[in-house]
Formats: structure tokens, sequence, C-alpha cells
């Protein structure tokens, strides 16, 4: 273990150069988790957000948190709207739905608002279905228009012939004429008044845009594109406060997120709003498989966020629950939940960790997670799936929390200042490798508060909008110290993932959008995050003795490449800082690529159609003695990479297998360092 001090610079550290040579042997070799992903359903990130349904209150659903109304849904031509609970509805999980009737006008009907709003793009077909109950033969039309200006950018007719006490489900398409300059559209389902003989209900009513990766019931493309930019190697979901529940009997039931949609009763999020739970468990995996990422499953552990804890009796059902879904992801035919998933049209994924719970220390008060409940799962788990590395859902890196229990890593989280967080270059340089730490969520969520050295926490405590310069160059000394100790560390991932520009509950987040796909916001930790992940170190090297501070790096090799990488950050200095170091294995004459992030204004946020980040690249070919020389200025952070075909007159770089590193998937209590070469395939 080991404080929580590290060199703390003055207010501004002087520009002095940095000196030193990036050693060809020692180090160790790093964790190919290293950047990720974390998503719960916050800030209308799944509903509203990735999920690419752009009807709200599709389904009409509820319970006993969220009251089922009808909400979204207006009038068209006098009708009258209410909310039906029928003898026989739609499903026995989508109980409620919309009734409609009368009308004064010719064309009666209802249109819904979207997610504030509906995105128009001529380039798109759109994909839609609605289920019908009643008396109502004739033409549906739907269009999509206007709210304000009335224009008309999208119209198909539907041909119906619905009858009373029965279900029918019709499905329709269109592509609109021309693109909208915003979101300010609504979608309408009219038809003539006499087209109907009484009340007519409505259900599931639905409306897909092109999906990434044309999956059905799929994810919303630019933010999915955006993700897979970053080129993360994990996903861990469901994630945050959204898998525990408000309270009982409210826990996020796996079960209940499967099959159609017509059997998801939805599930009260914990975030202010009922979800759909058109994102489910298989959608996790599908998203994470799309992107090439690894699942992190999260699972229920017996925890509400009101403090209710179950007692180990009550546990069993939710440990046999968690077993199963286990066995969902990862089991073949020859399995009761693997068959069932093979039968939706999947095979096994990937599954090397999964999170017991979520938080359990903010809300545990009776200390039930650390006396059984963690080893409850921890056992049975472990019993049938021995490979599986499981992670204690909360650890703090300090002197009085401990290690993690048994053979399992540790969930940090850090919500930070940027004084606080550009102190953390050696948070982990003393913490041990035997119980490697998920890093499940960190952000700088404010500007620094004077005579504070982090966060306020109250109800309306001030935060930032917007991630900004000065922060997101902060996490990127924080991220490089975890890179440095990457054989300690499995991954990290920015915490919350999404902000719904419309309605949210947290800020700052990694990426903003509203239903306007030309409104979304990279933010600058995004540009941060994707720069240090988009070039990866395989082997950590250490280098000779430097000046830490307000320059900070990591250097090392990637073996996939040949390349030979230093990261930097500049944080905080009165100047430029001149850069003069050499690899060894790299002699005079190679050439390097350099890329640097920069703002102009340290205190800048990017916003709608406003990216202040800007990207430098030069190249800088290594002196006779094999010094690259440059210099990166205040509040900066960069890549320089040297590929294998531009190294120059190195001589052997040398072999890793003797060097202590990263031990694998549950091997670091089992006493040695072993093979080192285990994470990935041959070559890591």
């Amino acid at each position: 273990m080991f404080t929580k001090a590290f060199l703390t610079a003055a207010l501004a550290a002087a520009a002095q150069a940095v000196t030193f040579t990036v050693k060809s042997t020692d180090g160790n070799a790093t964790s190919p988790y290293a950047y990720g992903l974390m998503f719960e359903d916050i800030n209308n990130s799944g509903d509203g957000g990735v999920y690419a349904e752009l009807i709200q209150n599709r389904a009409f659903q509820g319970d006993g948190i969220y009251n089922k109304s009808i909400t979204y849904w207006h009038s068209v031509g006098g009708t009258a709207l209410s909310l039906a609970n029928l003898s026989t509805p739609l499903s026995a999980e989508l109980t409620s739905s919309l009734q409609v009737s009368g009308g004064s006008g010719k064309k009666v009907g209802v249109y819904n608002d979207g997610f504030w709003g509906f995105p128009a793009v001529a380039a798109w077909e759109y994909q839609g279905s609605f289920y019908v109950e009643g008396s109502l033969t004739g033409n549906v039309t739907v269009q999509l228009a206007g709210n304000y200006s009335k224009t008309l950018y999208a119209e198909t007719s539907v041909a119906v012939a619905s009858k009373a006490g029965a279900w029918t489900q019709y499905k329709y398409s269109f592509k609109p004429t021309h693109d909208a300059p915003n979101a300010n559209n609504t979608l309408s389902f009219t038809w003539d008044a006499s087209a109907a003989k009484g009340a007519v209900n409505f259900n599931l009513l639905s409306l897909f845009p092109p999906t990434y990766k044309n999956r059905p019931n799929g994810n919303r493309m630019d933010l999915m594109e955006a993700m897979a930019d970053l080129k993360p190697s994990f996903f861990r979901a469901p994630g945050g406060n959204n898998i525990e529940g408000s309270k009982a009997p409210y826990w996020w039931n796996w079960t209940q997120t499967l099959g159609p949609l017509e059997h998801r009763a939805g599930f009260p999020g914990t975030w202010g709003y009922e979800n759909t739970d058109g994102l489910g468990l298989l959608e996790y995996a599908i998203w994470a498989d799309d992107i090439g990422m690894e699942l992190l499953l999260g699972i229920w552990d017996g925890l509400y966020l009101d403090g209710t804890t179950l007692t180990l009796a009550e546990l069993q059902p939710y440990i046999q629950s968690a077993l199963d879904e286990i066995e969902f992801l990862t089991g073949d035919a020859s399995t009761t939940w693997g068959a069932y998933r093979e039968s939706l049209g999947h095979g096994p994924f990937p599954l090397n960790f999964v999170e017991i719970g979520n938080e359990d220390s903010l809300s545990d008060k009776n200390r039930t997670y650390p006396a059984y409940r963690f080893k409850a799962f921890y056992d049975a788990i472990s019993a049938k799936y021995p490979d599986l590395t499981l992670i204690s859902s909360y650890y703090d890196v300090d002197e009085t929390t401990g290690q993690p229990p048994y053979n399992a890593s540790g969930d940090f989280h850090e919500y930070a200042t940027p004084v606080q967080m550009s102190q953390q270059f050696g948070y982990f340089d003393n913490y041990t490798s035997e119980h490697p730490l998920l890093i499940g969520e960190w952000a700088v969520i404010d500007y620094n508060i004077p005579g504070f050295n982090g966060p306020v926490w109250y109800a309306g405590a001030p935060r930032a909008y917007f991630p900004f310069w000065y922060g997101s160059v902060a996490e990127a000394v924080f991220l490089l110290g975890a890179e440095r100790n990457s054989d300690k560390i499995i991954g990290a991932a920015y915490a919350p993932g999404f902000m719904n520009l419309n309605k949210w509950e947290w800020i700052p987040d990694n990426i903003a959008y509203d239903a306007y796909p030309g409104n979304t916001i990279l933010s600058t930790s995004y540009y941060v995050i994707k720069l240090l992940a988009n070039t990866r170190i395989t082997e950590n090297l250490p280098t000779t003795e430097a000046q830490l501070g307000p320059a900070f790096w990591v250097a090392g090799r990637n073996d996939k490449t040949g390349s030979h990488i230093l990261k930097a950050a500049v944080y905080n200095s009165t100047g430029n800082v001149p850069f003069s170091f050499n690899f060894e294995g790299v002699g005079a004459g190679a050439v390097g690529q350099l890329t640097y992030l920069t703002a102009q204004n340290m205190n800048a946020s990017s916003t709608i159609g406003n990216n202040i980040v800007q990207t430098h690249t030069q190249s800088v070919r290594a002196n006779r003695n094999g010094y690259f020389n440059f210099a990166l200025p205040d509040y900066s952070v960069a890549v320089f990479e040297v590929d294998a075909n531009n190294a120059g007159n190195g001589h052997h770089y040398g072999g890793k297998g003797n060097r202590q590193g990263w031990k694998g998937f549950k091997n670091w209590a089992k006493g040695g360092y072993g093979n080192h070469n285990q994470w990935g395939q041959p070559g890591w």
C-alpha cells in the first residue's frame, strides 16, 4: 500500500528541459484492456441515446415507481386520448395501451414528440411498426414533419384492417425527401374519422433509423461510430446504479430483458425515468462485439439503492440467477441458457470478467457486502467458472480499506478536480499487482476550487457542464500514471459516457447529443482518450531519472507493430517543455511521428459545432546520437511513435520473457510471476 501523496509542483512549474533514455530491459507487460467503456442508462443515454428507437413512451410502461402514462403523445383532430387497460392486453408484460376515440376532423389520430424531436435525414431509410386493437379499417398515414414549420419530410400509408378484441401488428418504412435543419419534428399517425368504429388502441409504436451494422433493434450509428473510434477493449455493463434498482423488488433482472420487445415489461431506472429494456443483456453483448470490445459483466448482488440488503438465505436464487446469466453469455447449445441464446440467433460471447455489484460501499450501511454477500457470490461463481476474474464492486487505494478479498480484483472509482488528478501520476506506484484494479469510473467533474483539493459533495454542488481542457489534461496525467502501472491495472473507463442535452442527471459526460445528429459533441476528454487509446503500449519500459512535473510520461513498445512509443502530458508549466530522449534499440536517423493536442483556452469546453481541441502533427528525426528533440506546450497531451520501419540504426531490442509483468486471468494470487505472455494471443 502507499500514501496518496505525490510530487506536488508549485502553482506553475518551471519549464525546464526533460532528458532521459528509454531502457530496453526490465519494465512490465501491460494489460490489453487498458482503455474501455462503462455504460449505465443515465442522462437518457440508453432510451433516447445509444438505443436507436425514436418514439418516446412507445409501450406505455410503468410500475410501482413510475406511473404509466400517455406522456409525449398528443391528439390530432380533436381525438380523446387515454390510458387503457384492456381485458385482452398486447401481452402479459405490456398491459396498458393508448386509447384513441372520437375526433371532429376528417383526419384524426395522434402524434409523438420523440426524444425531444426526430431527425429527418434524406439518406436514411426508416423502419417502423405498431400494434392496433379495435375496429379500424382504412389507411393509417404516417408522417414525419416539422413541429413548427409543418414542413413534410416523409410520409407513408399503411393499410389497416384491425378488429376489436385482437391485436394486429403493422409495419411501415419511409425515406425523407430532404434533410431537416434540426430535430424540431414530430411523428404522426392519422386516419379518416369514418374508418374507426369506436375506440382504437395502439401499443408498441416504434420507429428506427438505420442502425449500426444494420442490427435489428439496434443502436444509433453516430454514437456507436464515436465509441468505435476510441478503440475500447472492454465494456463494463450494465454498470452503475441502474443495476441495483431503487428499492425492492426492482433489481435489474436480466431474464426480463430478453426476447421479443412485446415481452419486455421495462424497468424503473434509478435516474428518474422508466427504461424500456429494449437495451437488454443480449443487446449489451452484441454492442460489445460490434465494436470489438469484451463484455465486463456487472451482476446484481442483493443490494438496493435505498440500503436494503438480502440475508444469506435470501441471496440463493439470485446467486443462481448470476450463474444462469453467465451461462447465457458463454454456454454452448448443450446448456439450458446457452441453448436459449442460440435460439435467439447468437453463439457464445467471450467473458473473462464479472463484477459483483456496484459501489456497495455507498449504500451498504450494515457492511453485509464484506460480511457475506461478496463471498457468497464469489464462492459459487468461482466453483463453476474458475477461470473468470471476479471483481469486488469497490476498492479505495489507501491504508484503511485493505486489498480486495480472496483471489479477486477491485473496482476503483475516481471523480476529481484537475489539481487533484494532476497529482495522481504516481497514485498506483506502490500498489500491489496481486489484485489488479479496474478503474471502472473516472472523470474530472469540476473546475479547481480555491481551498479544496477535490470536489465538494452536497446537493447542488458546482459541476462543470462539459469537460474542459485543463481538466482533460489532468485526466491524461492520471491515465498515464495508470498506464505505467498497467501490470496492476486492468483498464480504465470514463463515466458517465453519454448525456442527452435535453434531459440529464449527471454532468459532465464524455459525449453529449440530442435527436439531431449534427449536434453531437465529442468532449475534450473524448479526444484525449482517443489519442491515448489508439496507440497501445504492450510493454512498458523504464526511463532514466528525470524530474516529473510539469511534464509526465510513460514509454514502451508495441509487440504487434514493433513501434517504440512515448506518451506525455504537460500540466501547468511556465511555457513550452523541451524533450530530449532516446530509445535503446532505436538509432541515428530514426523518424518518429509526434501528435499532440492543445486548446487555445485552457478553461474552454467543446460545444455544438465547436470542437476546441487542436491536433498537431510533425515528423521528428533522431540526431546522430539517436536522440529525439521537440517541445510540448503547456496543457498539452502527446503521443510519439517510431514505427518498426523507421527505427534507424538500432541495436537488438531484447526479449521480454525475463520481464516482470501482467500475469493474466486469475494468476496473480497463485504465486510467482509465471508466464508473462498470458494476456491475449502470442505477441502481447
